[in-house]
């Protein structure tokens, strides 16, 4: 789980004007940082069958997120799989 600076940072970060917070963007980026995280702690602790299924909510989350972006700005959604690493499928490009 992130501090509180790694998460202040991260907002500080993605955020799309000053005091942003909860902009999709933010939202995929703070879920990316904890699903990163997670599978670092997974990596090491292959039993951990609750934090598999937490990673799993976690993905799906974040995919939901990202299917939202890419349907309403899809530049910001490029920019933003391009930035945090993500990996797009196979989609139609606009």
């Amino acid at each position: 789980m992130p501090n509180a600076e790694q998460k202040a940072e991260t907002i500080q970060q993605y955020a799309t004007s000053a005091g942003d917070t909860g902009s999709t963007t933010v939202q995929v980026a703070l879920l990316t940082e904890r699903i990163n995280n997670l599978s670092r702690h997974l990596a090491t602790n292959k039993k951990d069958k609750h934090g598999q299924r937490g990673l799993q909510l976690l993905n799906g989350q974040r995919r939901r997120l990202l299917k939202y972006l890419e349907r309403e700005n899809y530049e910001a959604y490029i920019a933003l799989t391009d930035k945090l690493g993500i990996r797009r499928g196979q989609r139609v490009v606009r």
